[in-house]
């Protein structure tokens, strides 16, 4: 058995996720060896499952995932039960500290390229974060196009043993995913980044400085340096969940001023836009902005028409 100090506590006291994880490590075992091993024993458990299960994000209920876990403690050298016990418990994210959230197939129209490079990562779609405020700015370029974007977030754990965040960027046609920069401004720093080319879609990890637990707020910034895909017309974030302060500011160069800013609201990718409101850049910043103070699940944005 793997002898570390952290891994004896998490067995004692659970949650069943950090353990589970704390075991991996001490193992050096990857999900897909560990996947393999279980296969060799007849059980057929997915990777996407496994890193589910050590995320938090799940639990095994059914009777096939409980003998996955009991093939797990042999597999990594646990003592008989020791897992086992740990469902027993109650488990993170259940009761009113854990919000719901929704998918990103019914936010994004590229939500199908963003959980696709998720489970390549080996990462819950469910980040274990919900906001509570979250102020963003885009700057657009001389030629119409998204040139920056910079976010400052506030965030509350809903479960134990976060510690990172995903950021999302989707570019405007014709982008290269290849040419994009991912910065971390404060409180983070910059981990694995893919990159789905087709669908114009960047995920990155925000590693934090400390491992959250549930009920813990988290301050942090960060940039994305784009610019290049065609003109743009619209900005648009997608909310996975309910609640918390939204400020989008939408910054125009001086060669390249819309003739009309609207604000609006969608419920989903394909919905038709609600909540039009007429936005009057300043004439000196050449800014509009939107400012939401308890956000819905769903979807908010800055359109503008050019001449």
């Amino acid at each position: 058995m793997a002898g570390t100090a952290e891994l004896r506590q998490l067995l004692r006291g659970g949650p069943f996720h950090l353990a589970l994880r704390a075991a991996l490590a001490a193992r050096g075992l990857p999900l897909h060896r560990v996947q393999h091993r279980l296969a060799a024993r007849g059980i057929k458990v997915g990777v996407t499952s496994l890193s589910y299960w050590q995320q938090g994000a799940r639990r095994p209920r059914h009777a096939e995932s409980l003998r996955a876990v009991t093939a797990l403690e042999e597999i990594l050298e646990l003592p008989d039960g020791a897992l086992l016990r740990l469902l027993a418990a109650p488990g993170p994210g259940r009761g009113p500290a854990r919000p719901t959230a929704r998918p990103y197939r019914a936010l994004v129209s590229v939500g199908a390229a963003v959980e696709q490079l998720l489970a390549a990562m080996e990462l819950p779609s469910d980040g274990g974060l919900h906001s509570l405020g979250h102020h963003e700015r885009v700057r657009i370029g001389a030629q119409g196009e998204m040139r920056t974007r910079e976010s400052q977030q506030i965030v509350r754990a809903h479960r134990d043993g976060v510690d990172r965040y995903l950021a999302i960027h989707h570019g405007d046609p014709g982008c290269d995913t290849s040419r994009m920069e991912v910065a971390a401004y404060e409180n983070c720093r910059t981990g694995r980044i893919r990159t789905h080319r087709e669908a114009g879609v960047v995920v990155a990890e925000l590693l934090f400085d400390a491992r959250l637990r549930r009920g813990d707020t988290y301050v942090f910034g960060y940039g994305i340096e784009d610019g290049t895909g065609a003109r743009s017309g619209e900005y648009v974030r997608g909310f996975s969940y309910a609640g918390g302060q939204y400020m989008l500011q939408v910054r125009f160069d001086e060669a390249a001023l819309p003739v009309r800013c609207r604000r609006f609201a969608r419920t989903g990718p394909q919905a038709p836009r609600t909540g039009l409101a007429d936005l009057t850049p300043s004439g000196r910043h050449r800014a509009v902005h939107l400012v939401e103070q308890s956000v819905r699940r769903g979807i908010l944005g800055i359109a503008w028409d050019w001449d």
